[in-house]
């Protein structure tokens, strides 16, 4: 490699290698989010501005374009290199964007873009430091993973998977990234969100007594919908409408629902132990929906009896919210309003200027990576991932779930060949209907 590839690998082991010998403390609640990290800032100082990072993307949908862009705009050095899609139009356009915005930063020649199910492989294989994983999210444990093996720093949207199995996977990769010292980021903003980070801390603080129930919301009208095409194959059709399949997405409740969750986990300092629910469809219930649910309704409970109500919803014309509330001994809390009252008659807002928590969770992870600092979110984003996946357990079943059953399930969505002319693990019936979860019999876990 020329020597200036050298001089960025030379200081890459070496701050790696200093991060791997720091204790690794606990989660950083006052902090604002569930990373391993350090006290010290013996590592700090490392050249932190003078070495290129060099980025791969992985998915180059919406999500991917933007968190491309927010890599691309952290301090110091860094460059867009490799690109990976399953679909060429998609790559395209997003290059396009990408190198418009920054045409000195985007340096992807015809080369290093790779589309297809393999293309993460040749991406990830570049001469590479950071991979930013942003396909639909049952494709993230396997490319994860391949990114810890390789080496690579990991920037990975939420959820990190769809399914026990796939939890598992992530989990076992990021015990390897932190005895490697490789960072890893999740798309979990909120914990880089600064009226988030002030109002959870005064919770834990005893702003408002003693936690005694939690509330969350994820109700809107619900996503798009592409319209298949005489020249899909069905597995094109259901890639192209990852939003409807579980194998893909994990349903609503896990794709969007999990940031409310995540934020009462949060709020909670752990993770439920078991659930109860419901769910169906009523409006979204068209054969381009899918098999997923249009509303959940779950009932969480942590292990100190606290409980946690999970509602979300795909229903036009209905109220929307998107929020989490905590109420106490001594007080209430709008938590994504940033706005405690105290049975006292206290009443405090988050009253300081907006960061973009987008940008602020890359400049986050860029600076650990360029520190040294140890840093890895993966274990929170695989957690609060999985509760979202036990809720939905509940759900489809009709049964209570517990963590444990959820966490060691064997059901495995994923299909058995990644392959354009392979079948979908699941398929719709002779009108073009897919199989829809029926609480009581289907087999959710």
């Amino acid at each position: 490699m020329p020597s200036k590839s050298l001089n960025r690998r030379s200081f890459l082991t070496t701050t790696a290698a200093a991060a791997s010998s720091l204790l690794i403390g606990q989660s950083a609640k006052a902090k604002g989010h569930f990373v391993q990290t350090q006290d010290s800032d013996a590592a700090t100082g490392l050249a932190a501005g003078d070495v290129e990072l060099r980025v791969a993307l992985v998915g180059c949908g919406g999500r991917g374009s933007g968190a491309a862009y927010q890599a691309l705009s952290t301090s110091g050095k860094v460059r867009l290199v490799a690109m990976a899609d399953a679909f060429p139009d998609r790559l395209e356009g997003t290059h396009s964007w990408l190198k418009e915005e920054y045409p000195d930063k985007v340096d992807v020649p015809e080369t290093r873009r790779f589309t297809g199910f393999e293309a993460y492989r040749k991406a990830i294989d570049c001469d590479v430091d950071v991979v930013v994983l942003a396909t639909p999210p049952g494709f993230r444990p396997i490319h994860f993973e391949y990114a810890i093996d390789r080496g690579r720093h990991v920037f990975m949207e939420k959820p990190v998977a769809v399914d026990g199995p796939g939890i598992r996977r992530v989990l076992a990769a990021a015990a390897k990234a932190k005895a490697t010292g490789q960072k890893v980021g999740v798309g979990l903003q909120r914990h880089h969100q600064d009226n988030y980070i002030e109002t959870v801390r005064r919770l834990q603080s005893g702003a408002i007594g003693d936690i005694t129930l939690l509330r969350c919301y994820w109700n809107s009208a619900g996503v798009w919908v592409r319209e298949r095409k005489d020249d899909w194959n069905e597995m094109q059709y259901q890639m192209r409408n990852w939003y409807y399949f579980n194998w893909l997405c994990g349903d609503h409740i896990t794709e969007q629902h999990i940031h409310n969750l995540d934020v009462c986990n949060w709020v909670m300092g752990g993770y439920p132990v078991r659930a109860q629910g419901q769910g169906g469809r009523l409006i979204r219930n068209g054969k381009d929906h899918g098999q997923i649910f249009d509303h959940h309704m779950v009932e969480y409970t942590y292990a100190n009896g606290t409980k946690m109500l999970s509602q979300c919803r795909h229903m036009p014309d209905t109220k929307s919210e998107v929020n989490e509330y905590a109420h106490g001994t001594e007080g209430l809390a709008n938590i994504g309003g940033a706005h405690i009252k105290g049975n006292d008659g206290s009443d405090w807002y988050y009253d300081k200027e907006y960061q973009n928590p987008y940008q602020k969770e890359h400049d986050d992870l860029f600076a650990a990576i360029r520190s040294g600092a140890a840093y890895c979110e993966a274990d929170n984003g695989a957690y609060s991932t999985l509760t979202s996946i036990l809720g939905r357990m509940a759900t489809y079943s009709g049964l209570e779930v517990s963590w444990e059953q959820a966490l060691n399930s064997d059901l495995d969505l994923s299909p058995a060949n990644y392959d354009w002319g392979a079948p979908p693990p699941v398929l719709p019936d002779e009108s073009g209907r897919y199989p829809v979860p029926i609480p009581g019999k289907t087999k959710a876990f």
